[in-house]
């Protein structure tokens, strides 16, 4: 008997999720990275399982992104160790760029510095946690009325990788809130940011708490053996719900959105 592996998304890879009449939308997902390592991981795979191509570029490394949105379903920016408050070039080009898909009203994923840079897009601080605390690890998350009435079922703990967060934009629904970090997710119009990481697979646990072992001594982060004991005991309830979160995105979007302020882009 073949056996699919643990971050296998075949399984929702189904008609069912299409809307009665409405021809299935196999547009490819634009995915932004921000190492030359970097893969878009179980979000990746759980987007090719729902039929869509993925479109992989590195801004960071010269990549060009879409002046529209129109040729692709949705965009997901993931996350990366740099932060959204960078000086760097290519950090203000890519979250002025988030106007496009904001004005476009697309279905725009923040993961992690994605998240982090779509509040800075809608005017919201991101700052470290005021004790110099972090998350890293696997800590318990609570949704709001709004994230319930999103998705019926969330994950007690899902795994973070961050020591800093965003506050709410003015205008943003919170959906799930946290700890340290209070802000873990937002909806603001067709976008949505996620401080927590759904998108990391077995492999990428293993690599990053290799490469970034030194990063474990930081106050609040987690031991390397509580990654793994954790998720073992709360990976399958983060993995149904993102299968779950990613029909609702690009899916079951409303309709009718609200405008949105936008920044305005850096000179």
């Amino acid at each position: 008997m073949l056996l699919r592996p643990i971050d296998d998304f075949s399984r929702v890879a189904s008609p069912a999720l299409q809307p009665a009449g409405q021809a299935a939308d196999t547009r490819p997902v634009l995915m932004i990275l921000h190492q030359e390592t970097s893969t878009p991981g179980r979000v990746g795979n759980a987007l090719r399982a729902l039929g869509h191509p993925l479109d992989i570029r590195r801004p960071r490394f010269g990549a060009a992104l879409p002046e529209t949105l129109d040729g692709h379903a949705g965009v997901v920016v993931f996350g990366g160790p740099m932060s959204a408050n960078d000086p760097d070039d290519y950090i203000r080009r890519e979250i002025d760029w988030i106007a496009v898909p904001l004005r476009e009203r697309r279905p725009f994923l923040g993961i992690c510095l994605g998240a982090q840079m779509l509040a800075a897009q809608l005017g919201a601080r991101v700052s470290p946690h005021p004790e110099g605390r972090a998350e890293i690890g696997y800590y318990d998350i609570r949704p709001t009325a709004a994230g319930l009435a999103m998705c019926a079922q969330w994950p007690r703990q899902v795994y973070h990788w961050h020591c800093e967060g965003f506050a709410l934009p003015t205008g943003a629904e919170l959906l799930a809130e946290g700890g340290d970090f209070p802000v873990q997710a937002i909806r603001a119009g067709s976008a949505y940011g996620l401080q927590f990481h759904p998108d990391v697979t077995c492999a990428m646990l293993h690599r990053w708490t290799t490469r970034g072992h030194e990063r474990l001594e930081l106050p609040g982060a987690r031991p390397r053996r509580d990654h793994f004991a954790d998720r073992a005991l709360h990976d399958a309830a983060e993995r149904a719900w993102l299968a779950d979160f990613l029909d609702h995105w690009l899916t079951r979007m409303p309709a009718a959105l609200p405008a949105l302020p936008l920044r305005e882009a850096a000179e």
